[in-house]
């Protein structure tokens, strides 16, 4: 869903300070190969630094250029209100505060805005939890957020199709977001296949 009659789909992706962010790079890969698509980037200030620490790059070098970044302290972004449709927010990597802010419905950032505007317009959320081991608490907060309308979608990656480097696990497992945002693609091995 973009602007009325325009026929664009518009989706956002945030990404926050767990560590993963191979995934984050594999998933703006897939979206700099569809121009047809609007996509919309906020990040936290740890991911910033995740992002630097992992992959050596700064937000803007991670999205490219087509990409319509946010600041995470903009409440007065479009991706703060119900009025501006999505097609679906992903969060990716998705840290536990994130998703504990998310399954509290405690908005601090844009991102959490952005994540409660989703559930409460019922569009898909897709929560990309990066965290082990697990405790009670992270447990709680995966099934809050499940209840109230997100997909919790951990970063686990396949071996079946045989990877023989990083971004080959990467890819298959954006693959597997892709395959639930009903976007079509080539990144993921099928069983059977």
């Amino acid at each position: 869903m973009g602007p009325p009659g325009t026929g664009i789909k518009r989706y956002a992706i945030a990404l926050t300070g767990a560590s993963g962010m191979i995934y984050a790079k594999e998933l703006f890969a897939y979206f700099r190969s569809r121009p047809d698509l609007e996509v919309h980037a906020v990040c936290s200030a740890a991911g910033e630094q995740v992002l630097d620490l992992e992959l050596g790059l700064s937000l803007p070098e991670l999205v490219g250029p087509q990409v319509t970044i946010h600041a995470a302290k903009n409440f007065a972004a479009p991706l703060a209100s119900g009025s501006f449709p999505l097609q679906a927010l992903v969060v990716i990597p998705c840290t536990m505060g994130t998703l504990g802010a998310i399954a509290q419905g405690q908005s601090q950032n844009l991102i959490h805005r952005a994540a409660e505007v989703g559930l409460k317009e019922r569009r898909p959320l897709l929560l990309v939890v990066r965290e082990t081991p697990l405790n009670l608490i992270h447990l709680r907060n995966m099934s809050r957020a499940a209840q109230a309308g997100a997909t919790i979608f951990p970063a686990m990656p396949g071996f079946y199709h045989q990877p023989q480097t990083l971004d080959d696990l990467a890819r298959n497992f954006v693959g597997r977001l892709l395959d639930h945002l009903g976007l079509e693609h080539d990144l993921t091995k099928r069983w059977g296949a």
